[in-house]
């Protein structure tokens, strides 16, 4: 990749408010800070985002805080109390984006719906992210990401194929696809007002998020035919493909996808050639037909070979392969070394390692500065807004920030 000669970022410039908490929002605009946004966290005097108190074990601060906030300015403010209508005010008066994922109807409740502020923030592009989003009987349900996986079908194709073998996803797989979507949702807003010169909402529901991830299952169970199968780690319509044991406890993964592939996994990999012309595999559908019979055979062969010892068999049969690595293995793992994509940004308890943003561009390096603590920037905010000491005082005492 081309050395850098630009710093300018594509959203230097770029101001964003967020009343964020959990994953959702914070992902997005997390995002957005990576990109030279400035995100002013507008979080709740005395207790902040609920996701700072979720665990203690990222050298004392919560694991999902301190990896959806980098490179945001952290603004304690009870959106409920005396004065905290005025603060606001003042903030989307020079803002380009609002972003909320609160409960229900609770933004709308202070006066920030997207038809309470275009008309006098004609600008300002507002971005709301919920559930299940507005209108419809579950308008008003409360969500949280494993709840939305279960309503969004994801539950129903994961895990193993007993009904007490399902298993929801590792990670907040339905917060990061709305985040996701929010991200891009406001980035085409301000394409959009690059034009009109006019602001947008963007409206984001984690049920629609996922349900887009889940279109494979859907459209393979098209007019009531049969569901894909939970199949655990495995590819529930392809085989072989997915987790095999071998010598020593360990796992390997493969995958084939095509008729060349299993010719030469037969003759490489298993060293039965033979395989290759029995009924019972010479397809994909009769390969996961008869998945059983032939998974016995490929653990019979790797049960006398090591990971090591199986990955270099793939490799030369050039097919498909990895690791089955744990937290301590991704963190270790040499292509992100290799590439160098480990940097550290700094926190209230000092260094930590951050990833750099998936998206490398040879123009500019992303933004990645340190994690606030709650109200850090509360004060110097407010004296920017234009608020003097003595008022910044009287808020402080009456409980708003």
């Amino acid at each position: 990749m081309a050395s850098i000669t630009n710093q300018e970022r594509p959203l230097d410039g770029v101001t964003v408010v967020s009343l964020e908490h959990a994953i959702a929002a914070p992902i997005c605009t997390r995002q957005l800070a990576d990109m030279g946004a400035r995100v002013i966290k507008v979080e709740r005097p005395g207790v902040g985002d609920f996701a700072r108190g979720y665990d203690t074990r990222t050298n004392g601060l919560a694991s999902h805080f301190v990896w959806t906030n980098r490179s945001k300015e952290s603004l304690s403010l009870d959106l409920k109390a005396e004065g905290a209508g005025q603060v606001i005010e003042a903030l989307l008066a020079k803002a380009d984006v609002l972003v909320q994922n609160l409960a229900p109807g609770a933004a709308a409740r202070v006066g920030l719906s997207f038809e309470a502020l275009h008309e006098q923030f004609p600008r300002l592009i507002v971005c709301d992210i919920s559930g299940y989003g507005a209108g419809g009987p579950y308008e008003n349900k409360k969500a949280y990401d494993l709840l939305i996986q279960g309503e969004g079908g994801f539950l129903s194709v994961t895990g193993g194929p007993g009904e007490e073998e399902i298993a929801k996803a590792g990670c907040s797989i339905a917060d990061i696809a709305a985040g996701m979507y929010a991200f891009s949702g406001i980035l085409s807003a301000l394409l959009l007002r690059g034009r009109t010169g006019k602001g947008s909402q963007v409206d984001v529901s984690m049920l629609e998020s996922l349900v887009e991830w889940m279109g494979y299952p859907m459209y393979y169970a098209y007019e009531g035919a049969e569901p894909p199968p939970r199949a655990g780690a495995s590819h529930s319509t392809i085989y072989p493909y997915g987790p095999f044991p071998c010598r020593e406890g360990g796992t390997v993964m493969l995958g084939l996808q095509n008729e060349r592939e299993w010719a030469a996994f037969c003759e490489k990999v298993l060293r039965q050639p033979e395989l290759q012309t029995d009924e019972r595999f010479s397809a994909n559908y009769r390969r996961t037909a008869n998945r059983q019979p032939l998974r016995d055979i490929i653990v019979e062969t790797f049960a006398q070979l090591t990971v090591e010892q199986i990955l270099e068999l793939l490799e030369d049969a050039q097919i498909a392969s990895a690791k089955v690595n744990d937290m301590h293995g991704v963190w270790a793992h040499p292509q992100l070394r290799a590439r160098q994509r480990w940097v550290e940004v700094d926190s209230p308890q000092g260094k930590l390692p951050a990833l750099l943003p998936p998206a490398t561009n040879n123009a500019f390096t992303a933004r990645m500065d340190p994690i606030p603590a709650l109200g850090e920037h509360s004060q110097a905010i407010l004296a920017e807004l234009g608020f003097t000491s003595q008022a910044i005082e009287q808020l402080k005492q009456a409980g708003t920030l």
